[in-house]
């Protein structure tokens, strides 16, 4: 694909096999961006790169877990083998590990979210940056949380993660800045594949949660949060940096009423 706005641009995303991840994937695909799919799901990001490719855009497979270094690391190292350059990085995967209350949750679980929500996107953050300074150009898009923001019930250690993940990408923003790299992030509300394992748990909670978003329904991956994610990444907003943006339907505005049954205090 010789044109679109993000022609000539490289991307890695994490977590791209499915949900939110592969939204953005398809809507920089369709924009002429190269991108190289990281997900730790062989089956689903092969046939991810076989639909990216189907659409003319340049797309590999990369197989990690994003709670090792090494893999995270050396998904950065093959998006510049394979495409000359990383342009943009998008560090979107998460799998959750469920509800409980905060006194029972142990030290593993927020040290596994803490890999994954933080010190994933910190060594993607440090692979990617020399490449970026090289071109004076760069875009960082980090998907963090409502969960956090509002301080859901239940998920302390995700959203711990994910507020630790928005400090560290402010103070990125403000340290790079100087080298064209910009570094944002959205806080989604859609049909992720989290979300989607939820309504199959608990399809009543889960209608009740999208009628009660502003806009009474939960996002598209792709057509919703991939666009605003496009433009994050694309010439447009090479002077926008350090933000947060809630591409919820309006649902931050006034919190969400999320107060599941966590079952009995301990």
């Amino acid at each position: 694909m010789a044109d679109g706005r993000l022609a000539g641009r490289a991307a890695v995303i994490t977590g791209a096999a499915d949900g939110i991840g592969l939204g953005m994937a398809r809507r920089f695909a369709r924009e002429g961006g190269a991108v190289l799919v990281v997900d730790f799901d062989a089956e689903k990001g092969a046939a991810t790169v076989e639909e990216l490719q189907a659409l003319g855009a340049e797309a590999e497979f990369f197989a990690a877990d994003v709670t090792r270094k090494q893999d995270v690391i050396g998904s950065v190292a093959a998006c510049v083998d394979r495409f000359g350059s990383v342009d943009i990085l998008v560090n979107n995967a998460y799998r959750g590990a469920g509800n409980g209350r905060i006194e029972l949750k142990s030290d593993e679980l927020f040290e596994n979210s803490m890999a994954v929500c933080l010190y994933a996107a910190k060594w993607a953050m440090e692979a990617a940056f020399p490449h970026m300074r090289a071109r004076h150009w760069g875009r960082i898009i980090n998907i963090a949380s409502l969960n956090g923001v509002n301080a859901h019930m239940g998920t302390a250690e995700y959203n711990a993660g994910k507020e630790a993940l928005r400090a560290y990408t402010r103070t990125a923003a403000r340290e790079w800045a100087g080298h064209g790299i910009c570094a944002n992030i959205i806080c989604p509300a859609a049909i992720s594949a989290s979300y989607r394992r939820f309504k199959a748990l608990a399809p009543d909670v889960a209608a009740a949660t999208a009628a009660a978003n502003p806009m009474g329904r939960m996002g598209d991956p792709e057509a919703d949060i991939g666009g605003v994610a496009l433009f994050l990444a694309s010439e447009d907003a090479r002077y926008l940096t350090g933000n947060t943006l809630f591409v919820d339907g309006g649902g931050h505005i006034n919190g969400v009423n999320w107060v599941p049954d966590l079952g009995p205090e301990s």
